[in-house]
């Protein structure tokens, strides 16, 4: 991802802007795969002067498009988050929605304080008119839901839920 100021940083801090149940807490922003040792490090040092509850995981579109089978990339992020959901962090994980299969195949969504980050890539969003819906589908006919949702992208697209990229400017890069 390009963003200012960014170009290598494997972690940085600043406030949860997006809209999840860590919105507004402390967050130490991770990305891509990091020894546990340097995110306790991190931790322990921030603690000092401010109370870290919440570690997004896959900053800056870090995490990678995994198959569902690809067990061995799923198990390193996996048990990268795991010691950190143990010890009562909210843990988000930002992922494409492509890759929401292989989340469901370990243990992550279990724990009340997992946060699964949806990424859908959705451009040219204001171009596609009033009436443009949004269905969350299932990958076939009956196949793991019990139907579809559709919502209008309109609606979806409220100001009770944006966030302008101006609310990404003030991380610390650590």
């Amino acid at each position: 991802m390009n963003r200012d100021g960014h170009s290598g940083a494997n972690f940085f801090t600043g406030i949860e802007v997006e809209h999840t149940p860590a919105r507004g807490k402390f967050t130490l922003f991770v990305v891509g795969i990091q020894p546990i040792q340097d995110i306790q490090d991190w931790l322990d040092d921030l603690q000092l002067t401010q109370t870290v509850e919440h570690i997004y995981f896959g900053a800056n579109h870090s995490f990678p498009r995994l198959l569902f089978n690809d067990h061995v990339a799923w198990e390193a992020w996996e048990n990268m988050i795991q010691p950190f959901l143990e010890k009562n962090y909210f843990c988000t994980l930002d992922l494409d929605v492509e890759c929401v299969d292989g989340l469901t195949e370990g243990g992550l969504c279990e724990n009340i304080n997992f946060i699964p980050m949806i990424s859908v890539k959705l451009p040219y969003l204001q171009q596609l008119g009033y009436n443009a819906t949004i269905k969350i589908d299932d990958r076939d006919f009956r196949a793991t839901n019990p139907g579809v949702w559709c919502h209008s992208l309109h609606s979806l697209t409220s100001t009770n839920n944006f966030t302008h990229w101006n609310s990404y400017t003030k991380d610390k890069i650590l």
